[in-house]
């Protein structure tokens, strides 16, 4: 079952490098700032920790706005899902 919420961005592990568009990030900032975030990024959270794996251009322009928080579709799982998005 998963929850939403405000989380702080400087909990949130991005394990997996991912190539950004930045016209979509420069896109999506003006739109944040102007009506805010309309769409949580999803986090799993495994153990107590956050690990982010879908949402990096919404998470690129929160981070550029200065925002602290992000609204995040938060699923718990155990390691061993952790490790299948690793692999």
């Amino acid at each position: 079952m998963a929850r939403i919420e405000e989380i702080p961005i400087d909990s949130i592990h991005r394990p997996l490098y991912r190539q950004n568009d930045p016209q979509r990030v420069e896109t999506l900032m003006m739109s944040i700032a102007e009506i805010g975030l309309q769409e949580p990024i999803e986090v799993l959270e495994v153990e107590g920790r956050y690990y982010g794996f879908s949402g990096c251009h919404r998470y690129e322009a929160c981070t550029r706005l200065g925002y602290t928080t992000i609204l995040c579709c938060i699923r718990r799982a155990p390691p061993s899902v952790l490790q299948r998005h690793l692999a």
